[in-house]
């Protein structure tokens, strides 16, 4: 009997053991005497800290969401680092990974603190850990902090997601309160207290009964009944298909063209000797090769270099070399010769290959800055392009800048014209404004509607994935501006759409499967 008793505590020291070794960094073989009934689970200070410890993986799992529902515009954010440091970089993938590595890191101690726990073991988080703890706050603070000053629209990114992912992350959450109702149970049972069993269980239940009934003011529009989704919104290419080729050349328009986009967006600077081309930069540096042929002319405005001077610069290299997108994934070796052979596109060639393919245009325009010779004449040029030299067809320019509309609209009546922002249906019907062109972060299936009665169409940008394009495409959006065309053109559907009827039975069953398992575990 003796020797019976020995073997089974033999046996069950090694578990013990290292739950304490990578929690206390203790590795003892024997284990220590259970806590008591009623025992606090661990001194004064270790109750303390064990709230920071929770609080630190609250934090970093929100932010993990947060960051990671922000991919849509890694680009961007990578972009508005290039232009601070001065070389590029994929940031955005680095705070990713260091998101995932501290949730992780969090999740561990976590449930090691559960596991010892619940086998009655007093709580002592090794100082190492601790520090660790207080550099996950610290990282998650600052960067909330930061992502509130500098990224603002990236608040509305998440409220967006919501709409779409709420339903799963309300079937998540009822999982991890289900998981927590063991520990929660067995520390309720140990408390000798009525008031201590009322302080663990009370709350629990409370947030309980909270996700039971959230369901009840939850919204989204891929919640619908069948037959009311509209069509597939249009996609427009980004300056072309910049995840595929170098933006703004010839290259990466006819890759959007080839994956089936309906449309080409891009942005019209204008050379010193009224050559108008396609570039979005201010500068050279980051999509040309500039620093190797004018080395001492990588600041200055691009729309300042005349057009021999721009037709000597390699519009390609930059791309093979940085790899601006994440999981751009690799070319072929024609593509990649077909890069490295790219030069700055004309405004001019570009609106050929569009009528050419009966493709939607639109572009921005950059005004030349001061002491150029078509800073004032600059609408006029651009015209002459679009009637003269270039041709196309009225009706598949959407115009764009609002600065000089009704001279446009005199001088070269047909065009779709389109406004920037949101405005009253009366002002934009009095200006014969058709379609509205809108960050995605103004996306709402009620202005949508609201607008479309009026006959004003509705474009989105810039919408690179999947869930965001399955959103505009709920909630009615006509068109989208991507970088991805040939990701979303392969959707057949929304993500996570889905019937009433089956979100109700998916609601309910939760509610009622995860009711069951807790009250199962707390009757044990």
């Amino acid at each position: 009997v003796v020797r019976r008793r020995l073997l089974q505590r033999y046996e069950h020291q090694p578990f013990i053991s290292c739950l304490a070794g990578f929690y206390s960094c203790r590795w003892k073989r024997y284990q220590r005497e259970k806590t008591e009934p009623g025992k606090c689970c661990c001194n004064m200070r270790e109750c303390v800290f064990f709230p920071l410890l929770v609080a630190a993986f609250c934090l970093s799992l929100v932010f993990l969401y947060t960051w990671g529902e922000g991919k849509n515009d890694y680009n961007g954010f990578d972009w508005y680092s290039y232009g601070n440091l001065g070389f590029w970089f994929l940031w955005s993938l680095v705070i990713l990974i260091v998101a995932v590595v501290l949730f992780a890191y969090t999740s561990l101690l976590l449930v090691l603190a559960m596991c010892l726990l619940a086998e009655g073991q007093q709580l002592y988080l090794h100082w190492s850990h601790k520090i660790g703890t207080f550099l996950v706050l610290g990282f998650t603070i600052s960067s909330f902090l930061a992502l509130s000053i500098l990224w603002r629209d990236h608040r509305k990114t998440v409220r967006l997601s919501f709409q779409v992912t709420a339903p799963f992350l309300h079937l998540g959450a009822i999982i991890i309160m289900v998981l927590l109702s063991w520990p929660v149970a067995l520390h309720a049972i140990r408390a000798d207290k009525k008031v201590i069993q009322v302080v663990i269980v009370g709350p629990y239940l409370a947030i309980l009964l909270f996700l039971f009934l959230i369901p009840l003011g939850m919204y989204s529009p891929c919640i619908r009944e069948k037959g009311t989704l509209g069509p597939k919104p249009a996609l427009i290419g980004h300056r072309g298909a910049p995840m595929l080729a170098p933006e703004n050349t010839e290259m990466s328009f006819l890759k959007t063209i080839e994956h089936g986009g309906d449309g080409l967006e891009t942005d019209v600077a204008i050379s010193y000797d009224g050559v108008p081309f396609l570039m979005h930069d201010d500068t050279l540096r980051r999509t040309t090769n500039i620093h190797e042929v004018y080395p001492n002319e990588t600041g200055k405005a691009a729309s300042l270099f005349s057009w021999d001077s721009l037709q000597k610069l390699n519009a390609g290299t930059w791309f093979l070399k940085n790899k601006p997108f994440l999981g751009m994934g690799s070319l072929s070796k024609a593509d990649q010769n077909q890069a490295m052979n790219q030069s700055i596109y004309t405004l001019s060639g570009f609106l050929r290959l569009a009528d050419s393919h009966n493709k939607l245009v639109i572009f921005d325009l950059y005004r030349p800055p001061e002491r150029h010779p078509y800073r004032n004449l600059w609408i006029h040029k651009i015209l002459d392009v679009i009637l003269k030299e270039s041709k196309i067809k009225r009706h598949l320019v959407l115009w764009l800048h609002n600065g000089v509309r009704s001279f446009v609209q005199s001088a070269a009546p047909g065009f779709q014209h389109t406004m920037g922002r949101k405005a009253p249906i009366e002002d934009l019907l009095k200006h014969n404004i058709v379609k509205l062109n809108l960050i995605y972060t103004d996306m709402s299936s009620e202005d949508i509607r609201k607008y479309a009665e009026a006959n004003i169409t509705t474009n989105f940008y810039v919408v690179n994935e999947p869930w965001l394009y399955s959103l505009a495409w709920c909630s009615g959006a006509h068109s989208v501006t991507t970088n991805a065309v040939h990701l979303l053109k392969d959707l057949s559907q929304p993500l996570f759409l889905m019937t009433p009827r089956q979100y109700n039975i998916m609601w309910i069953l939760t509610d009622l499967i995860s009711a069951f398992l807790i009250s199962f575990i707390f009757a044990l």
